[in-house]
């Protein structure tokens, strides 16, 4: 499941981290990625700074925090995330994300976007799916996860620059499929009780709910 996020960073959140990474000092990539990866990224990574690690912790916790990125990807554990930037000249090819990050497997990959939109051109994530490629550049503060099986790239950014916080999730559901049938269920479990509160409809579905975690859950 592909699932872009809105507001996950509010504007304050947003500049504070624009303020955390304007210390930091950024490195070529290529050294964060694997043999293959290696041959078509070309872009800058944050490496190290004063402010780096408040702000990672500042996104791993507003993303933590937000009701539907823990409904869509279960996180068990977040890694990185890493902070990219990307001049005029810089792509990122096709490649696949590692498997194990650390030695721990990574299941959904995300993209957290740090630059509006209109101040940089191309930089769309461009990911491979059944129906063709899906290009996506979302607002600042929003975040795109999708499976980390994917094949994607960043599309060449022509003019400004694209910052971005990217990052992966060992999700207590292994699999895509079944996490995007809970996503759903408990999606359509909270809305029938907004609508109509408690009701024995609504219990049946928080325990099919409950019992297909207990059945799938990697804990």
């Amino acid at each position: 499941m592909i699932l872009s996020i809105a507001d996950v960073l509010c504007a304050a959140d947003v500049e504070a981290v624009c303020d955390g990474l304007a210390t930091a000092t950024f490195v070529d990539g290529r050294a964060t990625a694997g043999w293959s990866a290696k041959l078509v990224k070309a872009n800058l990574q944050a490496s190290r700074g004063p402010d780096l690690e408040r702000v990672r912790d500042l996104v791993e916790t507003r993303l933590v925090e937000h009701p539907v990125f823990a409904l869509a990807v279960r996180p068990k554990t977040i890694l990185g995330p890493l902070f990219s930037r990307y001049e005029a000249g810089h792509v990122y090819g096709t490649h696949v994300d590692d498997a194990l990050m650390g030695g721990v497997r990574s299941d959904v990959s995300f993209t957290l976007f740090l630059s509006a939109p209109e101040t940089y051109e191309g930089g769309e994530l461009i990911i491979d799916t059944s129906g063709g490629e899906e290009a996506i550049k979302l607002p600042a503060g929003s975040v795109v996860t999708y499976p980390a099986s994917t094949l994607h790239r960043v599309a060449p950014v022509a003019a400004g620059v694209r910052l971005a916080a990217v990052g992966w999730v060992r999700s207590f559901i292994r699999d895509p499929a079944r996490r995007e049938l809970l996503f759903d269920l408990e999606t359509a479990r909270r809305e029938l009780f907004d609508r109509n509160g408690k009701s024995a409809e609504g219990d049946l579905l928080a325990k099919c709910a409950a019992n297909l975690v207990r059945m799938w859950c990697d804990d």
